[in-house]
């Protein structure tokens, strides 16, 4: 089997997750909730194994690198460690219902992968680099770890919002305001520092690749701006004791400056980073 039948199969597993959780949270189904686990841990592996077919492929055509260097991989890989960041979490705080919420952005990213092109290309000579792997890979944790933070931020605005007297059905099956508010920031936590391990590799990269560690290229300046949001939350949150509302509003806009760094950049905006598009 080849890597893009891999890829169609884990579109149908993630999708079958979500309905899962879905089932599990509705209907309190214990069996519904452990069966979305396993198609998780099940995509996670297949997936896995795509993206060493397609690296091995890479190899057998003289062409030889790890598959991060245009959309279509890239997005088959954040879709991969935003699953498997979730599922460690959700293993750490003990409840799937954060895959409701998460499942979908996994879903989503990889089926639109179906409307890239897949062709395996040589690299152009900026990416003919030993820093792609470690740029890539630790910049797509933080994605990943941010778009788990912003999971638990949306739930924690649905746990708190007023649904009246009653309370929502859905608020009643949250986990605590506190719990949600500090996994939140645990996420972060995790993800800042990879983030700020992809900017300096990619400082290192630019330097051997372009003469310069800092161009004011559009994905430069908005990986900037997403690292400053990210830094601003931690500091707000560590020295004004920044929790609750304020913290999950903050999360929330920073990965929606993520998303723009990632997809925005690479589709509206021209520059150095270009290529990304291919």
């Amino acid at each position: 089997m080849d890597e893009s039948k891999l890829v169609g199969i884990c579109i149908f597993v993630y999708l079958s997750s979500w309905v899962s959780y879905l089932v599990h949270v509705a209907f309190r189904k214990k069996i519904a909730g452990v069966a979305g686990d396993l198609l998780v841990l099940s995509g996670i592996l297949l997936q896995a194994l795509a993206i060493g077919l397609r690296w091995w492929e890479s190899h057998r055509l003289g062409i030889g690198h790890a598959p991060l260097s245009n959309l279509y991989e890239s997005m088959v890989f954040f879709s991969w460690t935003t699953a498997l960041i979730y599922l460690l979490a959700a293993r750490r705080m003990r409840t799937r219902i954060l895959g409701i919420i998460v499942m979908p952005l996994v879903y989503l990213s990889l089926a639109s992968t179906s409307l890239m092109n897949q062709k395996i290309q040589p690299l152009v000579p900026a990416l003919q680099s030993n820093w792609l792997t470690a740029h890539v890979v630790t910049c797509f944790l933080g994605y990943a770890a941010f778009a788990v933070a912003f999971s638990f931020s949306l739930l924690y605005l649905l746990k708190t919002r007023d649904a009246g007297p009653s309370g929502g059905w859905l608020q009643r099956r949250l986990p605590s305001a506190e719990a949600l508010d500090e996994f939140s920031y645990r996420m972060i936590s995790v993800g800042f520092p990879l983030l700020s391990l992809g900017i300096i590799t990619g400082a290192a990269w630019a330097n051997s690749a372009w003469g310069t560690y800092w161009s004011w290229d559009p994905k430069e300046t908005w990986s900037l701006i997403v690292w400053l949001i990210y830094a601003a939350y931690l500091h707000a949150r560590i020295s004004r004791g920044w929790q609750g509302h304020r913290a999950a509003w903050l999360s929330l806009v920073g990965f929606a400056a993520t998303l723009f760094c990632y997809l925005g950049v690479n589709l509206l905006l021209s520059g150095l980073h270009s290529y990304a598009t291919g």
